[in-house]
């Protein structure tokens, strides 16, 4: 048996399958320039921060960096509401800045991946100046601009040309005086959908991408892609959603995943992707989309996306009132969703493995413990998913076990989903203020958006000025200068499990068998390719764990990696799993 956090090597002829793209076996690393690092003194991350840390991230032994948008932008959604595609925000740096920046992630083997958001712009972007200046413009049809309901004044409640509730709260409609129409926005009122039908928009789109892969990028993660195409009536119109909960209708029903999404993809591959596609990673955040659907979306013979985020896993443990109406988590329902995903992408498409982003809370402190088994927990939680058939992508910081802010005021959050709730939820007066604290302190983006955390110093390091955003108050203890130098951290977990995917071809490649389901603490499963077999076991509890799997694992397996310091435990052949003990057995034979 291997002691402490170990990693046994694969065996000596093991080759990774021939013809295999080359991300089955890679590690993707988001970064969110604006909490990474910063280089200036403003309080807010930036390009020449992030290469400061190149070696860092090589060191983590990442195969991609995913870099949030840093295009020029007025920051209503901190960069998701794009002003200008081919410039760099002010608050990031320049178009040098982003050279000399891929220069060294090449340099180290290191791709990069820009975040694209397409289907919306921000409504300080030229198009959208032309598209509101009047009626009769000429880029006016690309956005979603439609006449007041019939029978209702323009700009009154209730007129709006459908009930779509935004995303971020309010109405997904917002009336403009100049005009006397409404324009459509699923997301803030700043961030108004472009029009996909318009052949115009799609090629304009599609140059401006070209651009990008021309000056180096090596792809994209592309945000919200599957709302590109709206659920467009004969007429015109667009239907009404049906109201789950409070005042509005639910808009994703008319616009995620519509009639001609995948007719967009193909289209785009052909006309961006087209005779440099193996090199590049394509990854679409696809939020309400089935197995199914992410089957058409991933199945390579088909030209459109590498792999798409799932939001199933990440959506169950909200109650009927949405994402700040928490509950806990059964981990039967996440085995359920997991294991649909394997196996329904086993034959054809690929998964997008991940906890945290930008946009969800940490994990160690949403499915895990982030006090006393901090340490177990978040290694344990990265061996289940870095086991599973996909691509793993790390959020940064998770690799160092950060977990939620823990905010306990109001005036500590900057995140608009987050304060738009808040202030809602305040209006409408169905929760106390402990409540809606309770579920942002629980659940909002911003407790991904805190800085990282590298050193003990004030500000964790992270700037010589006063954080854009407050740094988690643990950071003396939980830093990368600390975990790098202890090999008993997070840290170096990571860096084994990243190593492990690199090297063998079952962790890459194997099928996938989920054991015993119905379980309500062990997460267990199989990955098997050409004879050899890996058992994956996570204890999702405080408590110790039986696992009897039918057979003896004492003189038949050999432990690849695990989260605790020497043997496992067994009694008569079956493994007892410690609290939030992560192990990977190689069974022989």
């Amino acid at each position: 048996m291997n002691s402490e956090s170990s990693t046994t090597e694969p065996p000596a002829d093991a080759e990774p399958p021939a013809g295999a793209p080359w991300w089955t076996s890679a590690v993707v690393y988001q970064i969110y320039p604006r909490s990474f690092q910063d280089s200036d003194g403003d309080g807010v991350g930036d390009l020449r921060g992030v290469l400061r840390r190149v070696d860092y991230l090589a060191e983590l032994g990442v195969d991609v960096v995913w870099l949030s948008p840093i295009y020029r932008s007025p920051q209503d959604d901190n960069g998701y509401d794009i002003s200008d595609y081919q410039d760099i925000d002010p608050l990031f740096g320049t178009l040098d800045d982003l050279d000399r920046l891929l220069a060294a992630l090449h340099e180290r083997g290191i791709k990069v991946v820009m975040d694209m958001v397409v289907n919306h712009t921000s409504d300080e972007h030229p198009w959208f100046a032309e598209s509101r200046s009047s009626r009769d413009n000429p880029r006016r049809d690309w956005y979603w601009w439609r006449p007041a309901r019939g029978g209702m004044d323009p700009g009154t409640p209730g007129a709006e040309p459908t009930n779509w509730g935004s995303l971020f709260s309010g109405p997904a409609w917002e009336y403009d005086e100049a005009t006397g129409e409404y324009y459509l926005h699923l997301f803030s009122r700043k961030q108004p959908d472009l029009n996909w039908e318009n052949p115009a928009v799609r090629q304009a789109i599609y140059a401006m991408m070209r651009w990008w892969l021309d000056r180096g990028i090596d792809g994209f993660r592309m945000d919200v892609i599957n709302a590109i195409s709206k659920d467009v009536q004969a007429d015109g119109s667009l239907p009404d959603g049906p109201v789950l909960s409070g005042p509005y209708g639910d808009p994703t029903r008319g616009s995620f995943n519509g009639p001609r999404v995948h007719e967009f993809l193909k289209e785009m591959h052909h006309e961006v992707f087209d005779g440099r596609r193996d090199a590049l990673l394509l990854v679409g955040e696809t939020p309400g989309t089935t197995v199914e659907d992410g089957l058409l979306y991933s199945d390579p013979r088909r030209g459109e996306l590498d792999m798409v985020f799932t939001f199933e896993h990440v959506s169950l443990d909200q109650g009927p009132g949405g994402k700040f109406d928490l509950k806990p988590l059964d981990l039967r329902d996440l085995k359920a969703t997991l294991g649909r995903w394997q196996a329904g992408l086993l034959d054809a498409g690929w998964n997008a493995l991940y906890w945290d982003n930008h946009d969800q809370p940490r994990i160690v402190s949403r499915y895990g413990d982030d006090g006393a088994f901090r340490f177990e927990s978040a290694t344990m939680l990265a061996t289940v998913l870095h086991l599973h058939r996909g691509t793993p992508y790390v959020y940064q910081g998770e690799e160092l076990g950060m977990t939620n802010a823990h905010f306990t005021s109001f005036d500590s959050y900057r995140d608009i989903e987050s304060l738009r709730y808040a202030a809602q939820s305040r209006e409408l007066g169905h929760l106390t203020d402990e409540q809606i604290l309770a579920g942002l302190a629980a659940v909002s983006r911003d407790n991904a958006r805190t800085p990282v955390q590298w050193d003990d110093s004030p500000s964790a390091g992270f700037t010589a000025g006063k954080p854009w955003i407050a740094v988690n108050t643990n950071y003396p203890v939980i830093n990368a200068e600390a975990e790098r130098a202890a090999p008993a951290s997070v840290f170096h977990y990571y860096r084994r499990l990243i190593a492990l995917r690199h090297a063998d071809p079952v962790v890459q490649l194997g099928d996938f068998t989920m054991l015993l389901p119905e379980h309500p603490h062990v997460y267990a499963f199989t990955r098997s390719l050409d004879g050899t077999r890996l058992l994956v076991l996570g204890n999702f509890s405080g408590d110790d764990q039986k696992v009897d799997l039918g057979r003896r694992l004492d003189g038949a397996s050999e432990v690849v990696i695990g989260n605790y310091p020497g043997p496992p435990e067994f009694v008569a052949g079956n493994v007892t799993l410690r609290p939030w003990e992560g192990l990977v057995f190689r069974e022989v034979g």
